[in-house]
Protein backbone atom coordinates (compact mmCIF):
# COMPACT_ATOMS: atom_id res chain seq x y z
CA UNK A 1 0.00 0.00 0.00
CA UNK A 2 2.48 2.37 0.65
CA UNK A 3 4.80 1.89 -2.48
CA UNK A 4 1.27 2.11 -4.65
CA UNK A 5 0.94 5.51 -2.47
CA UNK A 6 4.49 6.83 -3.41
CA UNK A 7 4.05 6.20 -6.92
CA UNK A 8 0.04 7.57 -7.22
CA UNK A 9 2.05 11.17 -5.76
CA UNK A 10 5.34 10.84 -7.60
CA UNK A 11 2.95 10.58 -10.67
CA UNK A 12 0.62 13.42 -9.67
CA UNK A 13 3.93 15.93 -9.19
CA UNK A 14 4.76 15.04 -12.53
CA UNK A 15 2.05 16.00 -13.96
CA UNK A 16 1.96 19.31 -12.08
CA UNK A 17 6.06 19.81 -13.35
CA UNK A 18 4.59 19.30 -16.75
CA UNK A 19 2.08 21.70 -17.04
CA UNK A 20 3.88 24.15 -15.26
CA UNK A 21 6.67 23.95 -17.82
CA UNK A 22 4.42 24.43 -20.54
CA UNK A 23 2.50 27.45 -19.15
CA UNK A 24 5.67 28.96 -18.14
CA UNK A 25 7.07 28.21 -22.17
CA UNK A 26 3.82 30.19 -23.54
CA UNK A 27 4.28 33.18 -21.34
CA UNK A 28 7.72 33.14 -22.21
CA UNK A 29 6.97 33.15 -26.16
CA UNK A 30 4.54 35.71 -26.11
CA UNK A 31 6.63 38.20 -24.34
CA UNK A 32 9.28 37.35 -27.37
CA UNK A 33 6.56 38.08 -30.06
CA UNK A 34 7.59 40.57 -32.74
CA UNK A 35 5.51 43.39 -32.79
CA UNK A 36 3.09 43.49 -36.26
CA UNK A 37 4.49 46.26 -38.84
CA UNK A 38 1.23 46.57 -40.73
CA UNK A 39 -0.68 47.23 -37.57
CA UNK A 40 -1.08 51.07 -39.00
CA UNK A 41 -0.94 50.41 -42.47
CA UNK A 42 -3.57 52.76 -44.25
CA UNK A 43 -4.68 53.19 -47.98
CA UNK A 44 -2.54 55.64 -49.02
CA UNK A 45 0.46 53.66 -48.13
CA UNK A 46 -0.23 51.56 -51.15
CA UNK A 47 -0.05 54.22 -53.48
CA UNK A 48 3.88 53.58 -54.14
CA UNK A 49 2.95 49.86 -55.47
CA UNK A 50 0.31 51.52 -58.16
CA UNK A 51 1.49 51.68 -61.91
CA UNK A 52 -0.05 54.88 -63.63
CA UNK A 53 0.04 52.50 -66.92
CA UNK A 54 -3.25 50.63 -65.83
CA UNK A 55 -4.94 53.54 -63.87
CA UNK A 56 -8.21 53.94 -65.62
CA UNK A 57 -9.41 57.29 -65.24
CA UNK A 58 -13.03 58.15 -66.15
CA UNK A 59 -12.18 62.55 -66.76
CA UNK A 60 -9.29 61.39 -69.04
CA UNK A 61 -11.28 58.95 -71.01
CA UNK A 62 -14.05 61.22 -71.78
CA UNK A 63 -11.78 63.65 -72.77
CA UNK A 64 -9.98 61.67 -75.09
CA UNK A 65 -13.67 60.84 -76.83
CA UNK A 66 -14.37 64.58 -77.22
CA UNK A 67 -11.63 64.71 -79.21
CA UNK A 68 -12.62 61.91 -80.97
CA UNK A 69 -15.96 63.73 -81.59
CA UNK A 70 -14.63 66.52 -82.77
CA UNK A 71 -12.19 64.47 -85.54
CA UNK A 72 -15.04 62.28 -87.04
CA UNK A 73 -16.76 64.11 -89.83
CA UNK A 74 -19.41 60.98 -90.69
CA UNK A 75 -23.12 62.98 -90.64
CA UNK A 76 -25.42 60.22 -90.98
CA UNK A 77 -27.67 59.60 -88.36
CA UNK A 78 -25.95 56.70 -86.20
CA UNK A 79 -23.28 59.01 -86.31
CA UNK A 80 -25.28 61.72 -84.98
CA UNK A 81 -26.69 59.49 -82.44
CA UNK A 82 -23.37 58.70 -81.03
CA UNK A 83 -22.21 62.09 -80.75
CA UNK A 84 -25.33 63.19 -79.17
CA UNK A 85 -24.65 60.22 -76.35
CA UNK A 86 -21.61 61.17 -75.67
CA UNK A 87 -21.70 65.19 -75.67
CA UNK A 88 -24.90 64.58 -73.07
CA UNK A 89 -21.78 62.74 -70.90
CA UNK A 90 -23.92 59.39 -71.53
CA UNK A 91 -22.80 55.99 -69.23
CA UNK A 92 -20.16 54.52 -70.95
CA UNK A 93 -21.61 51.14 -72.99
CA UNK A 94 -18.58 48.85 -73.27
CA UNK A 95 -15.81 49.44 -70.52
CA UNK A 96 -16.32 49.25 -66.31
CA UNK A 97 -13.95 49.69 -63.69
CA UNK A 98 -12.70 46.09 -64.80
CA UNK A 99 -12.20 46.09 -67.95
CA UNK A 100 -13.72 45.72 -71.65
CA UNK A 101 -17.28 43.70 -71.48
CA UNK A 102 -17.85 40.85 -73.17
CA UNK A 103 -20.08 42.45 -75.51
CA UNK A 104 -17.06 43.93 -77.73
CA UNK A 105 -16.18 40.97 -78.95
CA UNK A 106 -19.81 39.75 -79.89
CA UNK A 107 -19.83 42.81 -81.77
CA UNK A 108 -16.20 42.90 -82.93
CA UNK A 109 -17.75 39.47 -85.13
CA UNK A 110 -21.09 40.84 -86.67
CA UNK A 111 -18.54 43.99 -88.16
CA UNK A 112 -16.16 41.58 -89.43
CA UNK A 113 -18.98 40.46 -91.79
CA UNK A 114 -19.29 43.89 -93.34
CA UNK A 115 -17.00 43.37 -96.05
CA UNK A 116 -18.99 40.37 -97.38
CA UNK A 117 -22.23 43.55 -97.42
CA UNK A 118 -20.09 45.50 -100.02
CA UNK A 119 -18.76 47.90 -97.18
CA UNK A 120 -15.42 48.76 -96.31
CA UNK A 121 -14.70 47.66 -92.92
CA UNK A 122 -12.38 51.00 -92.28
CA UNK A 123 -15.84 52.89 -92.13
CA UNK A 124 -16.92 50.68 -89.12
CA UNK A 125 -13.95 50.53 -87.48
CA UNK A 126 -13.37 47.52 -87.67
CA UNK A 127 -9.42 47.01 -87.52
CA UNK A 128 -8.95 49.80 -85.27
CA UNK A 129 -11.50 48.17 -82.97
CA UNK A 130 -9.81 44.59 -83.36
CA UNK A 131 -6.71 45.99 -82.46
CA UNK A 132 -7.05 48.03 -79.59
CA UNK A 133 -9.13 45.32 -78.01
CA UNK A 134 -6.14 43.25 -78.65
CA UNK A 135 -3.94 45.94 -75.95
CA UNK A 136 -6.81 45.49 -73.32
CA UNK A 137 -6.68 42.36 -73.26
CA UNK A 138 -2.53 42.03 -73.30
CA UNK A 139 -2.09 45.34 -71.01
CA UNK A 140 -0.18 46.39 -74.06
CA UNK A 141 -0.73 50.41 -73.04
CA UNK A 142 3.53 51.61 -72.70
CA UNK A 143 3.03 53.77 -76.37
CA UNK A 144 2.11 56.99 -75.56
CA UNK A 145 -0.45 57.27 -77.96
CA UNK A 146 -1.72 53.96 -76.90
CA UNK A 147 -2.01 54.52 -73.25
CA UNK A 148 -5.24 52.81 -71.34
CA UNK A 149 -7.05 55.63 -70.79
CA UNK A 150 -6.47 56.65 -74.85
CA UNK A 151 -7.16 52.85 -76.06
CA UNK A 152 -10.53 52.52 -73.23
CA UNK A 153 -11.93 55.69 -75.03
CA UNK A 154 -11.23 54.58 -78.59
CA UNK A 155 -12.67 51.63 -77.74
CA UNK A 156 -15.54 53.24 -76.02
CA UNK A 157 -16.63 55.98 -79.07
CA UNK A 158 -15.48 53.18 -81.63
CA UNK A 159 -17.68 50.18 -80.73
CA UNK A 160 -20.53 52.27 -80.05
CA UNK A 161 -20.47 54.21 -83.69
CA UNK A 162 -19.99 51.19 -84.93
CA UNK A 163 -22.78 48.93 -83.51
CA UNK A 164 -25.79 52.51 -84.43
CA UNK A 165 -24.07 52.27 -87.73
CA UNK A 166 -24.29 48.24 -88.24
CA UNK A 167 -27.22 48.09 -86.35
CA UNK A 168 -29.36 50.57 -87.90
CA UNK A 169 -28.43 49.86 -91.36
CA UNK A 170 -29.11 45.92 -91.07
CA UNK A 171 -32.64 46.60 -89.30
CA UNK A 172 -34.05 49.52 -91.77
CA UNK A 173 -31.72 49.96 -94.66
CA UNK A 174 -28.40 52.44 -94.94
CA UNK A 175 -30.44 54.49 -97.38
CA UNK A 176 -33.72 56.54 -96.23
CA UNK A 177 -35.48 56.44 -99.34
CA UNK A 178 -38.12 59.04 -98.30
CA UNK A 179 -35.22 61.60 -97.65
CA UNK A 180 -33.30 59.83 -100.87
CA UNK A 181 -36.14 60.41 -103.41
CA UNK A 182 -38.31 63.25 -102.04
CA UNK A 183 -36.11 65.89 -102.41
CA UNK A 184 -34.50 65.03 -105.81
CA UNK A 185 -37.27 66.89 -107.89
CA UNK A 186 -38.48 70.72 -107.56
CA UNK A 187 -41.83 71.36 -108.24
CA UNK A 188 -40.90 74.62 -109.83
CA UNK A 189 -37.03 74.98 -111.05
CA UNK A 190 -37.58 78.68 -111.13
CA UNK A 191 -39.46 79.28 -107.92
CA UNK A 192 -37.17 81.03 -105.21
CA UNK A 193 -39.18 78.64 -102.72
CA UNK A 194 -37.68 75.17 -102.53
CA UNK A 195 -40.79 72.82 -102.82
CA UNK A 196 -40.07 69.13 -104.26
CA UNK A 197 -42.03 66.64 -106.12
CA UNK A 198 -43.14 63.95 -103.38
CA UNK A 199 -41.82 60.67 -105.58
CA UNK A 200 -41.59 57.82 -103.20
CA UNK A 201 -44.57 56.48 -100.58
CA UNK A 202 -44.12 53.10 -99.25
CA UNK A 203 -45.43 52.41 -95.71
CA UNK A 204 -42.28 50.85 -93.79
CA UNK A 205 -40.24 51.22 -90.62
CA UNK A 206 -37.99 53.98 -90.35
CA UNK A 207 -34.89 54.80 -88.39
CA UNK A 208 -35.90 56.93 -85.30
CA UNK A 209 -34.11 57.78 -82.17
CA UNK A 210 -36.10 55.58 -80.22
CA UNK A 211 -33.79 52.54 -82.06
CA UNK A 212 -30.75 53.47 -80.55
CA UNK A 213 -32.51 53.58 -77.48
CA UNK A 214 -33.10 49.92 -77.71
CA UNK A 215 -29.48 49.25 -78.91
CA UNK A 216 -28.58 50.26 -75.31
CA UNK A 217 -30.88 48.38 -73.54
CA UNK A 218 -29.78 45.36 -75.57
CA UNK A 219 -26.69 45.91 -74.36
CA UNK A 220 -27.53 46.25 -70.86
CA UNK A 221 -29.91 42.97 -70.60
CA UNK A 222 -26.74 41.00 -72.01
CA UNK A 223 -28.82 40.49 -74.94
CA UNK A 224 -26.70 41.62 -77.88
CA UNK A 225 -25.77 38.52 -79.60
CA UNK A 226 -29.72 37.58 -80.05
CA UNK A 227 -30.93 41.13 -81.40
CA UNK A 228 -28.01 41.27 -83.95
CA UNK A 229 -29.47 38.23 -85.33
CA UNK A 230 -32.84 39.41 -85.40
CA UNK A 231 -32.08 42.58 -87.11
CA UNK A 232 -30.22 40.60 -90.40
CA UNK A 233 -32.86 40.92 -93.65
CA UNK A 234 -34.38 37.13 -93.90
CA UNK A 235 -36.01 37.68 -97.58
CA UNK A 236 -34.76 34.90 -99.81
CA UNK A 237 -34.47 37.96 -102.66
CA UNK A 238 -31.73 39.79 -99.99
CA UNK A 239 -29.46 36.50 -100.32
CA UNK A 240 -29.44 35.86 -103.60
CA UNK A 241 -27.91 39.61 -103.68
CA UNK A 242 -25.55 38.83 -101.02
CA UNK A 243 -24.56 35.68 -102.94
CA UNK A 244 -23.91 37.70 -106.26
CA UNK A 245 -22.13 40.30 -104.67
CA UNK A 246 -19.58 37.45 -103.64
CA UNK A 247 -18.38 36.67 -107.12
CA UNK A 248 -18.64 39.64 -108.65
CA UNK A 249 -15.67 41.99 -109.40
CA UNK A 250 -16.92 44.86 -112.25
CA UNK A 251 -17.27 47.96 -110.41
CA UNK A 252 -20.56 49.06 -112.39
CA UNK A 253 -22.24 45.38 -111.95
CA UNK A 254 -21.24 45.35 -107.64
CA UNK A 255 -22.76 49.10 -108.16
CA UNK A 256 -26.34 47.74 -109.21
CA UNK A 257 -26.27 44.28 -107.00
CA UNK A 258 -25.44 46.84 -103.83
CA UNK A 259 -28.17 49.05 -104.67
CA UNK A 260 -30.97 46.45 -105.31
CA UNK A 261 -29.59 44.46 -102.09
CA UNK A 262 -29.84 47.59 -100.05
CA UNK A 263 -33.86 47.97 -101.49
CA UNK A 264 -33.95 44.11 -100.19
CA UNK A 265 -33.70 45.71 -96.68
CA UNK A 266 -35.84 48.28 -96.02
CA UNK A 267 -38.61 46.79 -93.83
CA UNK A 268 -42.12 47.33 -95.98
CA UNK A 269 -45.02 46.88 -94.63
CA UNK A 270 -46.41 45.04 -97.57
CA UNK A 271 -44.49 43.14 -99.88
CA UNK A 272 -45.52 40.70 -102.89
CA UNK A 273 -44.34 37.48 -101.05
CA UNK A 274 -46.89 38.03 -98.26
CA UNK A 275 -49.70 37.23 -100.73
CA UNK A 276 -50.50 34.80 -103.63
CA UNK A 277 -51.97 37.90 -106.34
CA UNK A 278 -50.41 40.78 -106.70
CA UNK A 279 -49.77 42.94 -109.25
CA UNK A 280 -46.56 44.21 -109.37
CA UNK A 281 -44.93 46.86 -111.93
CA UNK A 282 -41.35 47.72 -112.02
CA UNK A 283 -40.44 50.85 -113.54
CA UNK A 284 -36.83 49.82 -114.75
CA UNK A 285 -37.79 47.11 -116.63
CA UNK A 286 -41.19 48.97 -118.00
CA UNK A 287 -43.06 45.74 -117.15
CA UNK A 288 -46.35 44.92 -115.44
CA UNK A 289 -45.96 41.27 -113.81
CA UNK A 290 -49.70 39.52 -112.40
CA UNK A 291 -49.67 37.07 -110.27
CA UNK A 292 -52.25 34.45 -109.14
CA UNK A 293 -50.64 31.52 -107.61
CA UNK A 294 -48.76 29.48 -110.38
CA UNK A 295 -50.62 32.06 -112.74
CA UNK A 296 -48.18 34.66 -114.18
CA UNK A 297 -49.06 37.39 -116.67
CA UNK A 298 -47.06 40.17 -117.70
CA UNK A 299 -46.98 42.58 -120.21
CA UNK A 300 -45.56 46.31 -121.13
CA UNK A 301 -46.17 49.63 -119.59
CA UNK A 302 -45.28 52.38 -120.02
CA UNK A 303 -43.82 55.07 -117.09
CA UNK A 304 -43.25 58.23 -116.35
CA UNK A 305 -40.78 60.33 -118.19
CA UNK A 306 -37.48 61.65 -116.33
CA UNK A 307 -38.86 64.73 -115.67
CA UNK A 308 -42.67 63.13 -114.56
CA UNK A 309 -41.38 59.85 -113.08
CA UNK A 310 -44.15 57.45 -111.76
CA UNK A 311 -44.17 57.73 -108.37
CA UNK A 312 -43.09 54.43 -106.15
CA UNK A 313 -46.01 53.35 -104.02
CA UNK A 314 -48.13 50.65 -102.63
CA UNK A 315 -51.61 50.56 -103.00
CA UNK A 316 -54.45 48.19 -103.63
CA UNK A 317 -57.01 47.47 -106.86
CA UNK A 318 -60.23 48.89 -105.56
CA UNK A 319 -62.23 49.60 -108.75
CA UNK A 320 -61.85 50.15 -112.98
CA UNK A 321 -64.12 52.78 -114.58
CA UNK A 322 -64.29 52.09 -118.47
CA UNK A 323 -64.89 54.84 -121.08
CA UNK A 324 -63.83 56.93 -118.19
CA UNK A 325 -63.43 61.17 -118.04
CA UNK A 326 -60.34 62.72 -117.96
CA UNK A 327 -59.69 65.77 -116.02
CA UNK A 328 -56.57 67.34 -117.42
CA UNK A 329 -53.91 67.69 -114.81
CA UNK A 330 -52.59 71.16 -113.82
CA UNK A 331 -48.96 70.56 -115.19
CA UNK A 332 -50.41 69.45 -118.63
CA UNK A 333 -53.02 72.28 -119.22
CA UNK A 334 -50.09 74.83 -118.20
CA UNK A 335 -47.63 72.89 -120.92
CA UNK A 336 -49.82 72.14 -123.63
CA UNK A 337 -53.15 73.90 -123.39
CA UNK A 338 -53.01 77.03 -122.12
CA UNK A 339 -51.49 78.44 -125.27
CA UNK A 340 -54.97 77.17 -126.78
CA UNK A 341 -57.38 79.51 -124.94
CA UNK A 342 -60.21 80.30 -127.11
CA UNK A 343 -58.95 78.53 -129.88
CA UNK A 344 -62.43 76.34 -129.92
CA UNK A 345 -61.29 73.87 -132.76
CA UNK A 346 -58.51 72.44 -130.40
CA UNK A 347 -60.31 72.01 -127.77
CA UNK A 348 -63.50 70.20 -130.05
CA UNK A 349 -61.34 67.97 -131.76
CA UNK A 350 -59.66 66.37 -128.52
CA UNK A 351 -63.12 66.21 -126.63
CA UNK A 352 -61.89 68.78 -124.27
CA UNK A 353 -64.77 70.52 -122.90
CA UNK A 354 -64.29 73.10 -119.81
CA UNK A 355 -66.04 72.98 -116.84
CA UNK A 356 -67.11 75.45 -113.76
CA UNK A 357 -66.66 73.46 -110.28
CA UNK A 358 -69.08 75.36 -108.33
CA UNK A 359 -71.86 75.30 -110.63
CA UNK A 360 -71.01 72.51 -113.00
CA UNK A 361 -71.84 74.85 -115.97
CA UNK A 362 -69.86 73.80 -119.19
CA UNK A 363 -68.34 76.87 -120.84
CA UNK A 364 -68.36 78.03 -124.20
CA UNK A 365 -64.90 77.18 -125.95
CA UNK A 366 -64.38 80.13 -128.09
CA UNK A 367 -64.78 82.39 -124.47
CA UNK A 368 -62.22 80.17 -122.41
CA UNK A 369 -59.26 82.01 -120.92
CA UNK A 370 -56.04 81.66 -119.69
CA UNK A 371 -56.73 82.84 -115.98
CA UNK A 372 -60.18 80.16 -116.34
CA UNK A 373 -57.49 77.57 -117.50
CA UNK A 374 -55.03 78.10 -114.38
CA UNK A 375 -58.06 78.83 -111.90
CA UNK A 376 -59.08 76.10 -109.25
CA UNK A 377 -62.32 77.03 -110.47
CA UNK A 378 -62.64 75.42 -113.67
CA UNK A 379 -61.83 72.06 -114.90
CA UNK A 380 -60.91 70.77 -118.25
CA UNK A 381 -62.06 67.68 -118.79
CA UNK A 382 -61.77 64.92 -121.54
CA UNK A 383 -64.77 63.35 -122.79
CA UNK A 384 -64.65 59.02 -122.40
CA UNK A 385 -64.91 57.28 -125.29
CA UNK A 386 -62.87 56.62 -128.76
CA UNK A 387 -59.51 59.31 -128.73
CA UNK A 388 -59.35 59.80 -124.70
CA UNK A 389 -55.79 59.70 -123.11
CA UNK A 390 -57.16 57.00 -120.79
CA UNK A 391 -57.79 54.60 -123.59
CA UNK A 392 -60.87 52.67 -122.86
CA UNK A 393 -60.31 51.97 -119.00
CA UNK A 394 -58.64 53.02 -116.21
CA UNK A 395 -57.75 50.75 -112.90
CA UNK A 396 -57.75 53.35 -109.55
CA UNK A 397 -56.41 53.00 -106.15
CA UNK A 398 -55.98 54.99 -103.70
CA UNK A 399 -52.46 57.14 -103.68
CA UNK A 400 -51.98 61.05 -102.96
CA UNK A 401 -50.48 61.06 -106.30
CA UNK A 402 -53.44 61.01 -108.17
CA UNK A 403 -51.71 58.73 -110.72
CA UNK A 404 -53.65 55.15 -111.79
CA UNK A 405 -53.10 52.28 -114.34
CA UNK A 406 -54.55 53.14 -117.58
CA UNK A 407 -55.39 52.34 -121.40
CA UNK A 408 -53.77 54.44 -123.82
CA UNK A 409 -55.28 55.63 -127.48
CA UNK A 410 -51.31 55.76 -128.56
CA UNK A 411 -49.32 52.22 -128.68
CA UNK A 412 -46.74 52.68 -130.68
CA UNK A 413 -44.57 52.87 -128.09
CA UNK A 414 -44.90 49.30 -126.46
CA UNK A 415 -42.91 48.26 -129.15
CA UNK A 416 -39.71 50.68 -127.89
CA UNK A 417 -37.47 49.15 -125.43
CA UNK A 418 -37.36 52.42 -123.47
CA UNK A 419 -40.79 53.33 -122.75
CA UNK A 420 -41.01 56.78 -120.39
CA UNK A 421 -43.80 58.52 -122.02
CA UNK A 422 -46.22 59.48 -119.50
CA UNK A 423 -46.98 62.44 -117.28
CA UNK A 424 -46.22 60.03 -113.99
CA UNK A 425 -49.45 57.54 -114.63
CA UNK A 426 -48.37 53.59 -115.87
CA UNK A 427 -50.01 52.53 -119.59
CA UNK A 428 -50.60 49.06 -119.91
CA UNK A 429 -50.46 47.20 -122.84
CA UNK A 430 -53.06 44.57 -122.55
CA UNK A 431 -55.63 46.27 -120.69
CA UNK A 432 -58.62 43.54 -121.40
CA UNK A 433 -56.49 40.91 -120.01
CA UNK A 434 -55.71 43.07 -116.65
CA UNK A 435 -59.56 43.57 -115.83
CA UNK A 436 -59.95 39.58 -116.66
CA UNK A 437 -57.15 39.15 -113.70
CA UNK A 438 -58.24 41.94 -111.07
CA UNK A 439 -62.16 40.12 -111.59
CA UNK A 440 -62.56 38.15 -107.44
CA UNK A 441 -64.93 35.41 -109.95
CA UNK A 442 -64.66 34.88 -113.48
CA UNK A 443 -68.09 36.08 -114.32
CA UNK A 444 -68.48 35.30 -118.72
CA UNK A 445 -71.38 38.00 -118.23
CA UNK A 446 -69.66 40.84 -116.81
CA UNK A 447 -66.26 39.93 -118.74
CA UNK A 448 -68.47 40.53 -122.26
CA UNK A 449 -69.59 43.68 -120.81
CA UNK A 450 -66.37 45.13 -120.08
CA UNK A 451 -65.07 44.08 -123.61
CA UNK A 452 -67.87 45.44 -125.08
CA UNK A 453 -68.02 48.69 -123.62
CA UNK A 454 -64.61 49.13 -124.44
CA UNK A 455 -64.97 48.43 -127.74
CA UNK A 456 -67.93 50.13 -128.58
CA UNK A 457 -68.16 53.51 -130.80
CA UNK A 458 -68.60 55.94 -128.18
CA UNK A 459 -67.45 59.50 -128.15
CA UNK A 460 -66.24 59.19 -131.69
CA UNK A 461 -66.79 62.78 -133.37
CA UNK A 462 -68.73 62.79 -136.28
CA UNK A 463 -67.74 63.39 -140.13
CA UNK A 464 -68.43 67.40 -140.41
CA UNK A 465 -71.17 67.06 -143.42
CA UNK A 466 -70.59 68.82 -146.33
CA UNK A 467 -72.97 72.14 -146.77
CA UNK A 468 -76.81 70.98 -147.59
CA UNK A 469 -75.85 67.75 -146.96
CA UNK A 470 -76.51 66.56 -143.11
CA UNK A 471 -78.04 63.68 -144.13
CA UNK A 472 -75.32 62.17 -146.14
CA UNK A 473 -72.89 61.83 -142.29
CA UNK A 474 -75.97 60.33 -140.12
CA UNK A 475 -75.54 56.86 -139.15
CA UNK A 476 -77.63 54.52 -137.59
CA UNK A 477 -77.49 54.11 -133.91
CA UNK A 478 -76.23 50.35 -133.41
CA UNK A 479 -74.87 50.92 -129.98
CA UNK A 480 -76.01 48.06 -127.48
CA UNK A 481 -76.82 49.89 -124.39
CA UNK A 482 -77.80 47.42 -122.26
CA UNK A 483 -73.80 45.83 -122.67
CA UNK A 484 -72.03 49.17 -121.84
CA UNK A 485 -70.94 49.33 -117.88
CA UNK A 486 -69.26 52.18 -116.49
CA UNK A 487 -67.42 51.17 -112.95
CA UNK A 488 -66.87 47.53 -111.44
CA UNK A 489 -65.80 47.44 -108.08
CA UNK A 490 -62.84 45.09 -107.72
CA UNK A 491 -63.96 42.38 -104.93
CA UNK A 492 -61.73 41.74 -103.05
CA UNK A 493 -59.06 44.14 -103.65
CA UNK A 494 -56.13 43.05 -105.46
CA UNK A 495 -52.61 44.35 -103.69
CA UNK A 496 -50.26 46.74 -106.30
CA UNK A 497 -46.92 47.48 -106.03
CA UNK A 498 -44.85 50.00 -108.24
CA UNK A 499 -41.44 49.30 -107.88
CA UNK A 500 -37.97 49.94 -108.72
CA UNK A 501 -35.49 47.41 -109.29
CA UNK A 502 -32.52 47.38 -111.48
CA UNK A 503 -31.83 44.04 -111.19
CA UNK A 504 -34.96 41.38 -110.39
CA UNK A 505 -35.95 38.01 -110.76
CA UNK A 506 -38.16 37.39 -113.88
CA UNK A 507 -41.10 34.88 -114.13
CA UNK A 508 -38.71 31.72 -114.00
CA UNK A 509 -36.50 33.08 -111.65
CA UNK A 510 -33.74 33.88 -113.53
CA UNK A 511 -32.15 37.59 -113.02
CA UNK A 512 -32.58 40.11 -115.19
CA UNK A 513 -30.61 43.54 -115.20
CA UNK A 514 -32.52 46.66 -116.49
CA UNK A 515 -31.27 50.35 -117.08
CA UNK A 516 -31.73 53.18 -114.31
CA UNK A 517 -34.02 55.34 -115.64
CA UNK A 518 -34.38 57.05 -113.41
CA UNK A 519 -30.98 57.78 -111.77
CA UNK A 520 -32.10 56.14 -108.75
CA UNK A 521 -28.98 53.51 -108.23
CA UNK A 522 -26.69 56.35 -108.35
CA UNK A 523 -28.70 58.33 -105.64
CA UNK A 524 -28.61 55.55 -103.53
CA UNK A 525 -24.84 54.46 -104.36
CA UNK A 526 -24.28 58.25 -103.30
CA UNK A 527 -25.41 57.80 -99.87
CA UNK A 528 -23.93 54.27 -99.48
CA UNK A 529 -20.44 55.36 -100.08
CA UNK A 530 -20.44 56.62 -96.10
CA UNK A 531 -20.77 53.85 -95.55
CA UNK A 532 -17.88 52.87 -98.07
CA UNK A 533 -19.82 50.64 -100.97
CA UNK A 534 -17.51 49.33 -103.61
Amino acid sequence: MTIFRIKAQNAYRFRINVFTFLMVVFVVACKERADNPNANLQLSHYATLRQSNYALNSHQIRRYIAQLKKSDTDSMMPDMRCKAHYTRRGTFLWITRNGVNAQAETLLMALQNVKHLGFRPEKFRVQQITDDLQRAHNLDFSDSSHTINKVFARLEYNLTKAYYRYAAGMQFGFVNPYTAFNRLDLLKPDSTSQSYRSLFDVPMKRLNRNFFSICQRKLAHDSLAIFLQEILPQSALYKRYEEMLQIETNPQQRLRILCNMERARWRTDDRPSQHSKYVMVNIPAFQLRAVDGEDVLEMRVGCGALDTKTPLLTSRFMRMDINPQWIVPRSIIEKSILPQAGNAEYFEARNFFVRQRSTGRKMPLDQVTPSMLMSKDYLVIQSGGVGNSLGRIVFRFNNKFSVFLHDTDQRDFFAKNSRDVSHGCVRVQHPYALALFLLGEKDEQLAEKIRYSMTADIGKKKARPADGDEKAVEKPDTLKRQLLIGSVNITPEVPLFITYFTLYPDANGVMRAYDDVYGYDQVMYNILKNYGAR
